[in-house]
């Protein structure tokens, strides 16, 4: 199965405002979804893959680093998945 990794108009707003190292991190995390697909991705250990509890259930979450996360949803098509990348954001751990 093909992946494909796109951004939300919003999700390119945060990401052009993200740190550089929060992009890189990105970028990686996304040419490895659509290099090795998701499942063989979800078990890099760095990249915390988790799905979402609450009014975000149905999204995954992946670390970006250890405070930013990008929120994601699978869209499945006839030939190719897609990973939509909907928002960038530093996790608030209060």
């Amino acid at each position: 199965m093909n992946y494909r990794v796109k951004l939300t108009k919003t999700a390119q707003k945060q990401a052009d405002k993200a740190p550089s190292h929060v992009l890189r991190s990105l970028i990686t995390w996304a040419e490895s979804v659509e290099e090795y697909g998701l499942p063989e991705t979800r078990r890099i250990p760095g990249f915390h893959d988790e799905p979402l509890k609450g009014k975000l259930q149905g999204k995954r979450s992946v670390r970006l680093t250890l405070q930013w996360r990008a929120i994601y949803e699978i869209t499945p098509a006839q030939d190719i998945i897609f990973v939509t990348v909907e928002r960038i954001t530093p996790h608030d751990y209060r």
